[in-house]
């Protein structure tokens, strides 16, 4: 056998490349994410935020309403919601990328195996030969393993964008669910109200027939009457308009969502406890987001350095291999543009303005997540104190209620004022039905923006 040896050389690296690629190594501003969460922990921490709601842990906190028919929504949301199976479909499509920029770590190459037979006149000729070529890109400047962090970066953004839309899934679900079983009990209070303004026109009608009563009473109450069914077709909307949102959250249509009474879910005793609410805003999905910085374009400024080769065996004469020759080539290589060293310089300096543009929006970030708790704290407060006031008010139109009663059955006050005092208390229960769905509402608004523990535990259970 004779063998062929063949050595190329196509570029040396020279001292002033060294010297320019650790420049330009140098000017890659890079955003240390370790360090930053710690001052977002130590900030919100310091802001105190929610410690009197420090108590049990919050995972699967909607589970506190002890309702079957809430967790079997919320379970057929996790795992029917279109658009959360799609934002998990670009998240393996990341990770495959991800697993695609690892590999390029590794040797690069493939086997070439080929017959070739030809004919001039009559001299014909066979040859066939077989090859293992590879390239292998030496990561000596950081290159491949600044790509690898570009694609890491983009993995765990989709990963945290997979964890906000459960986290808004779940916590439409409960608001959907909330909603629906207010509508039905406002449903059935408006009912009563006009079943007590009936009776109270059939009284002023024969008072009136009988001349003791004028009609501009008769008129007001007949007003207040059509006010009251006037509000029928809005509720039914709202309800259906309820079911329809669960049905899309849920991957279904609105006729496939059947639900049942629930109002015991209304006087359910339901409160905000956080294990660390301060540890819940530093582990929001937003902020991780945020986080997730990268300087793979300065990176690839740098010298792309490679070594390439092939071995094989070369058969001339003969399709079958049956008298090879061998053949191999080792070529190193490096690849750098220096001729274009001004445009390296105003792509250096352009990703340096998105990374300080991202860590502007990453503060951004911070400072509305911080808003939001306070707000949503803020939120729960006030509705605590309204539904407080609104219960108070139901309980003081009760008893006048039952005073009047009594005092018709005495006959020291008319039927009307008996209906009067039914209507007040009937008004009174419908606010503070409205001051309870407002307070639960304010309750799982506040478990959305201390979403960083229990989205971490759903998202695991879930995987």
């Amino acid at each position: 056998m004779i063998k062929l040896v063949q050595k190329s050389l196509k570029t040396s690296l020279t001292t002033s490349a060294i010297l320019i690629a650790a420049m330009l190594s140098g000017c890659a501003a890079k955003i240390d994410a370790a360090s930053e969460q710690n001052v977002v922990s130590e900030f919100i921490a310091s802001a105190n935020i929610a410690s009197e709601l420090n108590n049990i842990d919050e995972t699967n906190w909607w589970q506190k309403l002890e309702s079957a028919q809430l967790n079997q929504l919320v379970t057929d949301a996790l795992a029917n919601n279109h658009n959360l199976q799609t934002s998990q479909l670009v998240l393996k499509s990341a990770l495959a990328r991800l697993g695609e920029q690892q590999a390029q770590y590794l040797p690069q190459g493939g086997v070439e195996i080929g017959a070739q037979r030809s004919g001039l006149g009559d001299t014909n000729s066979r040859q066939s030969s077989a090859n293992l070529a590879l390239n292998w890109q030496l990561d000596l400047f950081g290159r491949i393993t600044a790509l690898v962090d570009a694609a890491n970066a983009s993995a765990m953004s989709q990963a945290e964008q997979v964890r906000l839309l459960q986290i808004e899934v779940v916590s439409s679900v409960v608001k959907g669910f909330v909603s629906y079983q207010g509508n039905v009990q406002k449903q059935h209070i408006v009912t009563l109200q006009i079943d007590a303004l009936e009776q109270s026109i059939a009284v002023l009608q024969a008072q009136v027939d009988e001349g003791v009563a004028n009609e501009l009473d008769l008129n007001r109450t007949m007003a207040q009457l059509k006010q009251q069914q006037a509000l029928m077709p809005a509720i039914e909307y709202a309800k259906y308009r309820d079911l329809s949102t669960l049905a899309v959250l849920s991957g279904r249509l609105a006729q496939n969502v059947k639900l049942t009474n629930e109002q015991a879910i209304l006087e359910h005793k339901f409160t905000v406890s956080l294990n660390d609410a301060n540890e819940s805003i530093a582990l929001r999905p937003d902020i991780s987001q945020a986080n997730s910085l990268s300087v793979a374009a300065s990176k690839a400024l740098l010298p792309d350095i490679s070594l390439s080769g092939f071995a094989g065996v070369l058969s001339i004469g003969s399709n079958s291999f049956s008298d090879t020759q061998q053949q191999w080539q080792v070529a190193p290589q490096i690849q750098w543009s220096i001729l274009s060293y001004p445009a390296l310089l105003a792509q250096r300096d352009a990703q340096q303005f998105l990374t300080q543009a991202a860590y502007s929006d990453y503060q951004q970030v911070i400072l509305q997540a911080l808003s939001e708790s306070e707000l949503s704290l803020q939120l729960l407060v006030n509705q605590a104190q309204q539904k407080s006031f609104a219960e108070q008010r139901y309980q003081f139109a009760n008893n006048a209620f039952l005073q009047a009663q009594a005092m018709y059955e005495e006959g020291q006050i008319p039927y009307l004022e008996l209906l009067d005092a039914r209507r007040d208390v009937l008004i009174a229960q419908e606010n503070a039905v409205d001051s309870t769905i407002s307070s639960l509402l304010a309750k799982v608004n506040a478990y959305q923006s201390f979403n960083g523990r229990w989205s971490y535990a759903l998202n695991n259970t879930n995987q």
